[in-house]
């Protein structure tokens, strides 16, 4: 699994409106919903925050994965946001978030689940790569980022 295969533009947030972990996964929430890609935004939604509850998904290096399984989703779907100011994301290592990708996967295929959220982290391994993360100002550039990561 490929993320952009799975990415393009019109679910791309450029920039983050939100100010706080909640606010940040109800707008890509909505920027999913508004996208056509998931239909229960409710359910779904809770299905990301009980997830959060457990642990943060701020997994440090200025990146939020947060994720989750849910029954009406049949396939895994991604949504991306840039805070270029950082929003507080309750991160592991107490920094601001400026990259969220919101994952959300089917209930009982854990694969390509796995296999996204292990791409990700494999992005922010590389400090020059998630800086040009941080620094993207359009979807198309979010884009252009992670196809050079590629």
């Amino acid at each position: 699994m490929k993320l952009l295969e799975i990415l393009d533009e019109s679910v791309i947030k450029v920039p983050l409106e939100s100010e706080n972990k909640e606010e940040a996964i109800e707008e890509l929430m909505d920027v999913l919903v508004r996208a056509g890609r998931v239909k229960e935004r409710e359910a779904a939604l809770q299905a990301i925050l009980d997830r959060e509850e457990k642990q943060t998904t701020g997994i440090g290096h200025g990146l939020a994965v947060p994720h989750a399984k849910h029954d009406s989703v049949t396939t895994l779907i991604c949504a991306v946001g840039i805070a270029p100011e950082g929003i507080e994301f309750d991160s592991i290592d107490g920094e601001p978030v400026r990259v969220v990708f919101l994952l959300l996967a089917e209930a009982n295929n854990p694969g390509p689940h796995l296999a996204a959220l292990a791409e990700v982290a494999r992005m922010f391994e590389f400090p020059t790569a998630r800086n040009r993360l941080f620094k993207a100002r359009s979807p198309a550039e979010v884009l252009e980022v992670i196809r050079g990561m590629d």
